[in-house]
């Protein structure tokens, strides 16, 4: 072997071993990460961090709507809601939905809008940690961080971060602050009415303004109640609590 395949094979050798260091510093960060985060509230998520960066680099005023709320200090209706409205085999799936995601699948090959597939697990890592732009490798991380948060955390814990750090408006994040900006209440006194229609807004939550709901938020919001009570209404949640 010359000097020149020498010095190749060490300089291969170097980039595995520096990538094989990196992959196993990022496994280990993140698991402590998810650990930390089963206890510990999360004072924001990756999406709202992004949000206010992006602002600051604009140069643009920024007001951010967020209070963190414990499970105890929400209404059993706001919850129920998001599982019908989001993810209603929440209590049985493993942080995915095969059946939701062939039918994806198959409706994009068919020309047709892409449906959602992600469930609220997802959601949650997404929310959390990741990036909102659609790309293979965001979704790679994504169904690697919903691995662990199913792993490490329990269903009601999930669900009760995921309705903190969803986005119901404009700068506007979790269910109580969206409680107080759109209903003038708490997320501890929502009535059915008003959680149904909230869910409507999680999709995409610049287009469905809460403020003045569309006939298609209509729409949903009735839907979301016919489900909601299909689902067995707070009995549901004996189920994941």
């Amino acid at each position: 072997m010359d000097a020149s395949e020498s010095n190749a094979e060490v300089f291969r050798k170097f980039v595995i071993r520096w990538f094989r260091n990196i992959i196993a510093a990022f496994v280990l960060l993140s698991i402590l990460m998810v650990l930390c985060l089963r206890w510990v509230n999360p004072p924001t998520s990756s999406f709202m961090m992004q949000r206010r960066i992006k602002a600051w680099w604009h140069g643009q005023a920024y007001q951010q709507h967020y209070q963190w709320v414990d499970w105890d200090q929400m209404d059993w209706q706001i919850k129920v809601a998001a599982i019908t409205s989001e993810d209603q085999r929440f209590a049985e799936n493993w942080g995915f939905d095969f059946g939701q995601i062939h039918k994806a699948i198959e409706e994009s090959k068919n020309l047709k809008d892409m449906r959602g597939a992600s469930t609220i697990t997802q959601q949650t890592a997404k929310n959390l940690f990741l990036w909102p732009a659609h790309s293979l490798f965001r979704k790679g991380i994504e169904a690697y961080f919903t691995i662990l948060l199913e792993l490490f955390w329990s269903k009601k814990r999930i669900l009760e971060v995921y309705l903190n750090i969803a986005q119901f408006g404009d700068n506007i994040y979790g269910v109580q602050a969206a409680s107080r900006y759109y209903f003038h209440t708490t997320a501890a006194r929502l009535n059915k009415s008003q959680s149904a229609l909230m869910v409507t807004a999680l999709p995409d939550p610049y287009d469905y303004d809460l403020a003045h709901p569309s006939p298609y938020m209509i729409r949903r919001r009735n839907w979301v109640l016919r489900y909601m009570n299909k689902l067995g209404n707070q009995a549901y949640l004996r189920r994941i609590e």
